[in-house]
């Protein structure tokens, strides 16, 4: 009616430019409307005047019925608008992986210890996760070296903002802050990174073999877990097998890479039998090396050992740490005593003067159960004088001899590493496959479900309709209608079940089949309100 009143207001301005109106205004009656128009000159009829209103009705009409169009049109576009805003987030971008996280590689260790969860907090971590918004799985993993949250995101962009944000919660390091030193990867990327860190390759030490235990460690303590469902927990499945693989395969994790391992396998290839059993060994200094030492030993099946060291205190610590193995503490004083009693001997003190010179161990009895006594000098300044590799009872290595073996299994892990990624996108496509399969597995449910309610609808109506049937009847029209939904459901189900044939065509194509039968039957739309719904009933938990 506004709209009326506007078209009057033009004619009466049009009018008073020709002069024809008096000063007094009147409102038409004929128009209900705060818009006033000057009447005609006196002159003209009252059927004129008539006329007139009849044209201002006319016209009102006429805007009225364009301006419901347009209402109807405003409307349309509304409703449009409005389901799109419920379900957008979910429509407009597929799922994805995600990781976000920080690692020795990105953040110093200040940053990674205010972040780091532990193991039994790891089950509250994913049901707090999957209580955001747009999470729908995930999963922690927390070593001394990284800590890093895996995610299925129904939005990528808000699913990354939403986990920082907790994650600067949770911590107290700000999101700018996080954000210098995270990392993010997205779907193939993230998986490929997750690979990498089960086989080693992600680790300080490349090939280390702790983190594949991590990793399945992480699947135990997720399953029964609600938010550790089949998408998170099957990638970090085929992340065990990859890890296993490339472990397998390729021995990555042969060869010593650091001084105090190689100096234990080192002593071992000298040794009668390749085994410390028979063998008596002396370790002097329990400083960081020495304790490495020692656990190396322990590792590779030394199970008695005596340990020269200057106080007690830090044997006593190795010793509570390595329970099963006899460890024998004795002052610096009593080192040539021990050294007299040794076949294998350790040194890895700091010394700036060498404990052991060519006199003292020319003194030492030669009734040891080796030809020649073995000395492994890890220490710099060394430890043993040089010469004394001289004498003919001594056998002497030092840290340049050992390096020269840690290069070389750098090196071999490096091409080991390189034959792992063949591995890795191997496995990687494995999982895609997998993955894209899951994406026909709602199409199939929903499929089915439709048919069936149609079939039980016109089962309903065709049974109201033959009146008093007996029941053998009735079952014999039921599986009539049975047998032709299934004979009906067959062709769709055998092209979007994946079920491990040879034959079995390209995840794209199956995929695209799947899409075709959402659009078909109009299956998506209940397939993204029941996401919908899952999600909301898990956020009211």
């Amino acid at each position: 009616m506004a709209a009326a009143g506007g078209f009057a207001t033009s004619i009466a301005s049009s009018a008073k430019s020709n002069g024809n109106l008096r000063s007094q205004a009147v409102p038409c009656p004929q128009i209900q409307s705060q818009t006033f128009y000057k009447p005609l000159n006196s002159r003209r009829t009252s059927a004129s005047n008539q006329r007139l209103c009849l044209k201002c009705e006319s016209a009102s009409q006429n805007l009225n019925s364009i301006h419901k169009e347009e209402s109807k049109r405003s409307n349309v576009i509304a409703l449009e608008q409005l389901k799109a805003s419920a379900i957008d987030r979910y429509t407009k971008e597929k799922s994805s992986i995600i990781v976000i996280g920080l690692n020795v590689h990105t953040a110093p260790v200040d940053v990674r210890e205010k972040l780091a969860i532990p193991e039994a907090q790891w089950p509250r971590a994913i049901s707090d996760l999957c209580a955001l918004n747009h999470i729908e799985e995930a999963a922690v993993l927390s070593t001394c070296n990284r800590m890093e949250i895996y995610a299925v995101a129904l939005s990528q962009h808000r699913g990354v903002k939403e986990v920082t944000e907790w994650m600067s919660k949770i911590s107290g390091v700000p999101v700018s802050e996080l954000c210098q030193h995270r990392f993010m990867l997205y779907n193939k990327d993230a998986t490929r990174h997750l690979f990498e860190v089960a086989s080693g390759l992600d680790s300080i030490v490349l090939g280390e073999g702790q983190i594949l235990a991590q990793v399945k460690q992480v699947k135990k303590l997720g399953q029964g877990v609600d938010g550790f469902n089949r998408k998170i927990g099957g990638l970090f499945e085929h992340a065990i097998i990859t890890g296993k693989r490339v472990r397998t395969e390729t021995n990555i994790s042969s060869g010593s890479v650091s001084v105090s391992s190689a100096a234990v396998e080192l002593a071992l290839t000298k040794l009668p039998e390749s085994s410390y059993a028979t063998v008596r060994v002396l370790v002097i200094g329990a400083g960081k090396m020495g304790k490495l030492v020692i656990k190396h030993l322990a590792a590779n099946g030394c199970k008695e050992m005596v340990v020269v060291n200057r106080t007690e205190e830090k044997v006593a610590v190795i010793r509570e740490e390595l329970k099963d193995i006899r460890i024998v503490y004795k002052p610096l004083s009593e080192m040539m005593g021990c050294a007299a009693e040794a076949d294998v001997i350790f040194t890895s003190t700091a010394s700036e003067t060498p404990l052991f010179l060519k006199e003292h161990v020319q003194t030492l009895p030669a009734d040891t159960k080796m030809a020649r006594r073995l000395f492994i000098d890890i220490s710099v300044p060394r430890n043993v004088e040089p010469c004394v590799s001289d004498l003919e009872t001594a056998e002497v290595y030092n840290v340049d001899n050992l390096k020269d073996v840690v290069a070389a299994n750098k090196e071999d892990r490096l091409r080991k590493a390189m034959e792992a990624q063949t591995i890795i996108s191997e496995e990687l496509q494995n999982f895609e496959a997998w993955k894209d399969s899951l994406e026909a597995v709602p199409t199939i449910k929903k499929l089915r479900a439709y048919l069936e309610r149609i079939r039980a609808s016109e089962l309903d109506k065709c049974l109201s309709k033959m009146g008093d049937i007996t029941d053998k009847q009735k079952k014999a029209i039921y599986d009539l209608s049975m047998g032709m939904m299934k004979k009906f459901l067959h062709g769709p189900m055998q092209q979007l079940r994946c079920d491990g044939r040879s034959d079995f065509q390209k995840p794209e194509e199956m995929l695209e089949i799947m899409h075709a039968v959402n659009r078909m039957f109009d299956l998506e739309t209940e397939i993204i309100l029941e996401t919908v719904r899952t999600k909301m009933e898990r956020t009211k938990k």
